[in-house]
């Protein structure tokens, strides 16, 4: 699975810290998910659809891998 989190934070300009803080998870977990070494919940990735405003898919994309 590939994701723009990074890019969408940029949108918002915040940081991975400030991300983490909004939806109660830590920078590290942030770090992971946008090095897509961490494929988050559902929960987890319904609080970033409402962080960035947009449908999950809008920010994460399914590979031919997945």
């Amino acid at each position: 699975m590939e994701n723009t989190i990074k890019v969408e934070r940029a949108i918002l300009s915040i940081t991975q810290d400030e991300l983490a803080k909004k939806i109660g998870v830590s920078r590290q977990t942030i770090n992971s998910i946008e090095a897509n070494r961490y494929v988050p919940s559902t929960v987890l990735a319904l609080k970033l659809s409402e962080v960035f405003n947009k449908p999950v898919n809008a920010f994460f994309k399914l590979t031919e891998d997945d």
